[in-house]
């Protein structure tokens, strides 16, 4: 299966393109579309998507990629479960914003990840990109993490993490998955925009 998927299912720009990242590229829209809508098989899909780009990164040498796809199998489930039950006496989630004290938290967190990444991937990997591979992999996990609590503003995460996937994939040669991340781009503003919209829906209801 592995031999398969990382097979050459067409060639773009001069570049291969692998089965694993064509499905990636199905799945992934399918995720995010989810995630707008805010739906709870976006956790299942998003499973399954993670697993197929981490092959995709492994080859490409983008390791702290690749290995983060491993934290996004922990989180999908943690968020599966928390979308679930995570709420008030176990009840399910709500839309929020997100406070003070996360800000702070994510900030703290932000500059560590990308530090200690940073640093590991030029001392200890042959990545030729480790600061912009430390970076998106930080951004990713806050922006992960948040959505696991339905915090509005985890789209602001994926917003930036998106702006520098988009021309890194490119560099890398990976142009369905460029072109992927620029559909993500456009759904992040979608999400953004239909989770405020949830929110003040929420705040209308309450009052």
């Amino acid at each position: 299966m592995i031999d398969w998927l990382s097979g050459v299912a067409f060639t773009a720009f001069g570049a291969g393109t692998t089965w694993a990242e064509v499905l990636g590229f199905g799945t992934g829209l399918v995720n995010v579309g989810l995630l707008v809508r805010r739906h709870i098989l976006n956790w299942p899909v998003g499973i399954l998507n993670v697993l197929l780009l981490m092959l995709v990164f492994w080859s490409a040498g983008l390791y702290a990629d690749a290995s983060l796809q491993i934290v996004y199998v922990v989180l999908g489930a943690y968020g599966w479960w928390a979308w679930l039950h995570g709420g008030a006496s176990r009840t399910p989630l709500t839309v929020r914003t997100t406070t003070r004290a996360e800000w702070l938290g994510l900030a703290v967190a932000g500059v560590l990840l990308t530090g200690s990444l940073w640093l590991f991937l030029d001392r200890l990997t042959s990545s030729t990109v480790p600061l912009a591979d430390a970076l998106t992999t930080a951004l990713s996990l806050l922006a992960t993490y948040g959505q696991t609590r339905k915090l509005v503003e985890s789209w602001w995460l994926w917003i930036a993490a998106d702006l520098i996937y988009i021309p890194l994939y490119g560099y890398k040669d990976l142009w369905l998955t460029a072109l992927l991340y620029v559909a993500f781009l456009v759904l992040c503003v979608l999400g953004l925009r239909a989770w405020r919209a949830a929110l003040r829906t929420q705040h209308t209801v309450a009052v």
